[in-house]
């Protein structure tokens, strides 16, 4: 299945980084749907170090049976955005360790393990609908402490967790709005950037109106 096309089209996403086969995510997805919850197989993918299969091992391995200890091997061997995003959207924050995870790595200074606390941080934000708004609060002061970061890959996610809080409910609108405003006080590039965008969307009509509509 490896696609040599695949492999330069990721690295104009920014994707790089070695062992990459090229091989498409919604192939990944179907081969997975076969392995759902197979923690000693996903253990397995990920130590083969290829790209693909640590994707794939995100998407089968069990979150009941994920340590923390794990997570933090993973952590380790994170080198692109991707990864990060997949292991975070996939697994990780379906883990009862995820909210302390988010706020811990939010504070690391390696450019993907800070990625991942705010990796973590938005898609909490998206797929936790027990979680309450107080279990939010601490992610807007983190968001706000680390804005002046400008590596693109940083600055990016705290933005993405910034406008996925703010987009959760009026509550936590208001909350986010007043943190961007905040952070775009601090007048570093990144803090400008940071703010600008996520004003744009949280104040917009688009996204007043869902929020209205429950």
């Amino acid at each position: 299945m490896a696609d040599p096309d695949g492999v330069t089209g990721q690295a104009r996403f920014g994707i790089n980084g070695a062992n990459r086969l090229g091989v498409r995510v919604p192939e990944l997805r179907r081969l997975a749907r076969a392995h759902r919850r197979d923690h000693s197989l996903a253990l397995e993918l990920w130590r083969s170090g290829v790209h693909e299969a640590r994707i794939m091992a995100t998407m089968i391995d069990d979150p009941a049976l994920v340590t923390k200890q794990q997570m933090e091997r993973w952590l380790r061997d994170f080198g692109s955005w991707d990864l990060v995003d997949h292991a975070c959207g996939n697994l990780f924050d379906r883990t009862p360790f995820a909210f302390d995870k988010a706020l811990e790595w939010s504070a690391r200074e390696a450019e993907f393990q800070k990625r991942a606390g705010f990796s973590l941080m938005a898609t909490l934000a998206v797929h936790d609908k027990d979680a309450r708004d107080g279990d939010f609060k601490p992610f807007l002061a983190a968001i706000q402490r680390e804005s002046y970061d400008d590596r693109n890959f940083v600055r990016k996610a705290v933005n993405w967790a910034l406008r996925q809080i703010g987009k959760r409910n009026p509550a936590l609108n208001v909350a986010a709005i007043k943190t961007a405003e905040r952070v775009q006080k601090q007048g570093t590039r990144a803090a400008r950037w940071i703010a600008a965008d996520a004003l744009r969307e949280l104040r917009s009509d688009a996204v007043q109106r869902k929020l209205q509509r429950g």
